[in-house]
């Protein structure tokens, strides 16, 4: 559920644009809604400035035909915010601008001792920034020193520890880069003369562009008016983090060649053959769940039913219901169908299960609709073990996973029965080598090293 999961961020960027390049990146930003919904910002160049504009709230609350207009230019990118390192006010909003460049990070730095110490090397205050920011700073020293922008990016690299896909832009150039491991997602795409970067092929199709590629582990792709080149900053080590296919990730989207909606059915059909259960209908938690419900229905034969109505206009309220009635959230976003649930034997379907509390609330409903049996399943394995690169997940002993056995959660959610898809047949899905994957929500193997983070979760975890 989305209230549980907080996504990570969103980039977008376009080099070449006749027209206001801020419009295809409002665009873009607007299809990548999903990924962050705190901040929004855009920074443009005309080749002689960079203009920016940042703001709280959706895309469509934060930017206006007039805004647009102010942010001239062939070139821009634009950032998505949801906070997951320290720095989560309006002044942390991206992307930042330092030195004549713009900078914008989706992931997150475990470990940002070396950004700091090179940044105090060099008398720069570095206690209350943000790892984007420490990162913009450490790519502006390069700049002020007369680095190209691209020359500053490589010297700074080897600084950055942790997940990182960012876009970035002086008056001249667009760069992209990835870290070693691919963490989070970054492609390319190609419009007539124009090439665009965005964090997934979603925001392409909106604007028009044909996917080319991603942006490789451990590459920093260059583009300005010579056209666009590749270069390998560090060697490749992959390492997609499988979380985008369970949860992140929009349904039409396409990842490492896969269609991320064929891959959610792959979930449903799996977890049907794992879990043979005696139903009457199986129905989804909208949104991301649709399809593995679907591939559950398609596997067993059993009843398809959108039973559970949300509210489509339902985004993010600042305003937290009354604690004596806590339903009302849950409420806000989901209403059961009576009709369709009353008397049956019902099988509900989610992508994940964090805290445990939203899918409490879910079973409560269903059997006040009048449901016989509530059967809830999992598109997904246990969540154990906190995330340390781009997804704000709670603390180890916040997520149910890591504190209760399989039985004992099914108590908690007093659900009738609680059956979750399995590791191997969350990867089997993806038709991918399990070699490919960071699973470390589930098992707790993080590719990438935390260096004193490593002190945040343990291994000892139930074993079902």
């Amino acid at each position: 559920m989305k209230n549980q999961l907080n996504e990570k961020c969103a980039i977008f960027g376009v080099f070449g644009d006749s027209e206001i390049a801020s419009r295809q990146t409002y665009f873009g930003l607007f299809a990548l809604q999903h990924r962050g919904q705190e901040y929004s910002g855009i920074a443009s160049t005309d080749g002689t400035d960079i203009f920016s504009f940042k703001g709280q709230g959706l895309v469509t609350q934060v930017y206006t035909e007039e805004t647009l207009k102010e942010l001239t230019g062939f070139c821009a990118i634009g950032h998505n915010r949801y906070s997951t390192s320290h720095g989560g006010g309006p002044e942390h909003a991206q992307p930042i601008i330092i030195n004549n460049i713009a900078f914008a990070h989706n992931g997150n730095l475990p470990s940002v001792k070396a950004l700091i110490d090179f940044l105090e090397g060099k008398n720069i205050e570095a206690g209350d920034l943000s790892d984007s920011e420490l990162m913009a700073e450490a790519i502006g020293v390069y700049v002020k020193e007369g680095l190209s922008l691209p020359e500053a990016i490589e010297k700074a690299y080897p600084l950055f520890t942790g997940a990182f896909s960012c876009v970035a832009l002086s008056k001249d150039s667009l760069v992209a880069f990835r870290d070693p491991c691919g963490i989070r997602p970054l492609v390319i795409g190609k419009r007539k003369d124009k090439i665009f970067f965005a964090s997934e092929t979603c925001a392409l199709q909106t604007v028009g562009a044909d996917f080319l590629r991603e942006v490789e582990p451990g590459e920093m792709v260059v583009v300005n008016k010579d056209g666009m080149e590749s270069k390998i900053l560090e060697k490749r080590a992959p390492k997609f983090d499988i979380f985008e296919f369970v949860y992140f990730a929009r349904s039409d989207s396409v990842m490492l060649e896969k269609s991320v909606y064929e891959v959610r059915k792959n979930f449903g059909k799996i977890l049907a053959q794992e879990y043979k259960l005696d139903i009457d209908i199986i129905i989804p938690v909208p949104e991301t769940a649709i399809p593995s419900a679907i591939g559950y229905s398609q596997e067993t034969g059993i009843p398809f039913e959108m039973a559970l109505a949300k509210n489509r206009y339902i985004h993010r309220t600042f305003i937290e219901p009354l604690q004596d009635n806590r339903d009302t959230k849950v409420k806000m976003k989901l209403l059961p169908l009576t009709s369709v649930i009353s008397g049956k034997r019902v099988g509900v379907i989610d992508d994940s299960i964090v805290r445990g509390t939203t899918s409490r609330q879910i079973v409560k409903m269903l059997f006040e609709a009048g449901a016989r049996e509530v059967h809830f399943l999992v598109g997904s394995p246990p969540v154990k073990f906190p995330d340390f690169y781009g997804i704000d997940t709670p603390m180890q002993k916040d997520l149910i996973g890591s504190q209760k056995t399989i039985k004992e959660i099914c108590e908690f959610l007093g659900a009738t029965s609680l059956s979750y898809l399995s590791i191997d047949g969350m990867v089997k899905a993806t038709g991918l080598p399990k070699e490919r994957f960071s699973l470390s929500a589930f098992d707790g193997v993080y590719p990438i090293d935390l260096f004193d983070r490593t002190s945040e979760f343990t291994m000892d975890v139930p074993k079902d």
